[in-house]
């Protein structure tokens, strides 16, 4: 009877939570994707001004619920400097949002870099990363084919894992409810890497 009850309560009181890594350099449009996320999946949000996001010194955290999901979002700062810190999150994450912006043609090879570097690391084998061409509201932005091209070097190091290239725009929100609705079925099948249990609140 009490294994009875304790299942009902997880399926009526907890959700499966997973937390998502927002990777990219500065300025790439990663806190900008997590508050149209915000805004776009948790109905009572009222976000802010989108044109009034500045640059993220450190982290922000932010919740998005998908039916009986949770995807708890990490967005880290992507100077230089503070990219070193990325590594001291990958063991407990589930997914990897890595952010590109589409616009910035001269910073692309620094963005390939620290994507290279995240990519090899041992402590995220496995798991899932969703590569979003940001900013392709803009006329001038670099395509998808030509970001797969400039990254065709990375392609061998991926391994075995789901991943996938997108054209988005935080901006204008094409493309985000895709993205996201891509990794919360990777998290769910991938069983590496299982869920933490958190209360529904």
């Amino acid at each position: 009877m009490y294994t009875l009850l304790s299942g009902l309560y997880k399926y009526v009181f907890q959700k499966d939570e997973y937390c998502i890594l927002i990777l990219g350099l500065d300025n790439a449009g990663k806190t900008t994707f997590l508050e149209q996320s915000k805004t776009r999946f948790n109905k009572h949000y009222r976000g802010m001004s989108l044109s009034k996001i500045t640059t993220t010194v450190g982290l922000n955290i932010g919740t998005v619920d998908v039916g009986k999901t949770r995807l708890m979002f990490w967005d880290l700062g992507g100077q230089e400097e503070l990219q070193s810190l990325w590594d001291k999150y990958y063991a407990e994450c589930h997914g990897v949002i890595y952010v590109i912006d589409s616009t910035d043609e001269e910073r692309l090879s620094e963005s390939k870099r620290a994507f290279e570097k995240m990519v090899t690391s041992e402590a995220l084998e496995g798991v899932p990363i969703l590569v979003l061409a940001n900013k392709q509201d803009v006329e001038t932005c670099l395509s998808i084919p030509d970001i797969k091209t400039a990254f065709s070097d990375c392609t061998s190091k991926i391994g075995r894992r789901d991943c996938l290239t997108q054209a988005c725009s935080a901006l204008t929100g094409k493309g985000v409810n895709e993205g996201i609705e891509w990794m919360v079925k990777c998290v769910v099948r991938n069983l590496h890497r299982p869920p933490r249990q958190r209360d529904i609140t």
